[in-house]
């Protein structure tokens, strides 16, 4: 990596995601690289060459849109290659099928993650062969675990649960003013409720993306690959989000953050939350309501989702609003069978 001194403002750089690399456009850039930044990149990489360096920064900078992908991908690779490194495998050249298939094997993750894995090093090594930095790519013929769901696992909270934490979040502040921490909090659990949200498109809305349109507000939402998503916003997440804008008096900042982080539950800074400050405050908030501590912010979305059907909405219907590819992703959340199976088991009597 350069330092901020090294940067060449004319030529602009492009930043390969969480990884810490830096891509310069200009290969002047990188001839003037010192050998501490090189020592930055995984051995394999910054022993290929200049073009093998740049096309393993242009791999994440310019083919990966999605921040999470770009960041999950950045930490499969980086693992593997130190994994090789490890085993005495310095070179790109000397990586071969079996070195992969041993990775594979012996990684100790889940099977999601491990698939995740070689999906990662089977597309970096793609991306690496058609620009001629490899030959073939070893990955290709190694094949991953089966997995397959039939049932999601993120936890739910029944609707009772759900009220009850929405209502354990104080609202005012001991000297009387209105607490804006948990006045967006409020919103925020609500949003993800009663939109089927997530996390990341809540988190990354604007003031301006709850908006009215007739005589109904509405919630637009940055979803996954660049999709607006556009969704009703219901009686209660409107009541909420009314409240804590009025409180924190955004309304008129249209194009600053919707969701910011706060001084001292009294002042909104002009940060927006990120995900890990969301998943802190969930984790926080139903510590204290004494809820399940396995919940996370997308358990409001897999709440949301069962509690709709469970009222009679249609998988469908329930697809659309969550802006979901397929029913059957659908289907994942939909814990309304739990009772039934529930009550089938007990007739076994013994």
């Amino acid at each position: 990596m350069m330092s901020s001194g090294d940067k060449d403002q004319g030529s602009g750089e492009l930043v390969a995601g969480e990884l810490g690399y830096t891509a310069s456009l200009s290969p002047a850039q990188y001839r003037s690289t010192s050998a501490t930044a090189l020592a930055a990149l995984p051995v394999q990489i910054a022993s290929s060459g200049e073009a093998g360096v740049r096309r393993f920064l242009e791999f994440f900078a310019a083919t990966i849109r999605n921040r999470n992908t770009r960041a999950a991908y950045a930490n499969a690779c980086s693992q593997f290659l130190s994994w090789c490194e490890s085993r005495g495998v310095t070179s790109l050249a000397d990586i071969e099928p079996m070195l992969v298939a041993g990775y594979i094997e012996s990684h100790p993750g889940s099977v999601p993650t491990v698939k995740q894995h070689l999906a990662a090093i089977r597309t970096l090594f793609d991306w690496l062969v058609t620009g001629q930095i490899m030959r073939s790519n070893p990955a290709h013929s190694v094949r991953g675990p089966r997995h397959v769901v039939a049932r999601g696992v993120t936890p739910v909270l029944d609707a009772e649960q759900a009220r009850k934490l929405l209502d354990s979040i104080p609202l005012v502040r001991k000297n009387g003013k209105p607490n804006i921490a948990g006045l967006r909090d409020r919103a925020l659990i609500a949003l993800m409720v009663f939109s089927f949200a997530r996390v990341s498109a809540a988190v990354s809305m604007r003031v301006e993306d709850y908006y009215q349109d007739g005589k109904r507000f509405w919630f637009r939402l940055h979803e996954k690959g660049g999709k607006l998503h556009m969704v009703p916003a219901h009686r209660k997440a409107e009541e909420y989000l009314d409240a804590y804008i009025a409180a924190a008096a955004i309304g008129l900042a249209s194009k600053s953050p919707l969701f910011r982080s706060v001084q001292r539950s009294t002042e909104p800074t002009s940060e927006a939350m990120t995900r890990n400050d969301a998943l802190r405050m969930v984790k926080r908030r139903v510590r204290v309501a004494g809820l399940p501590s396995s919940s996370s912010c997308h358990t409001f979305r897999a709440t949301g989702i069962t509690t709709y059907l469970e009222n009679g909405g249609t998988i469908e219907n329930a697809q659309a609003i969550a802006a979901h590819s397929s029913p059957r992703t659908t289907k994942l959340y939909d814990r309304t069978s739990d009772t039934i199976t529930l009550d089938e088991i007990e007739r076994i009597q013994i």
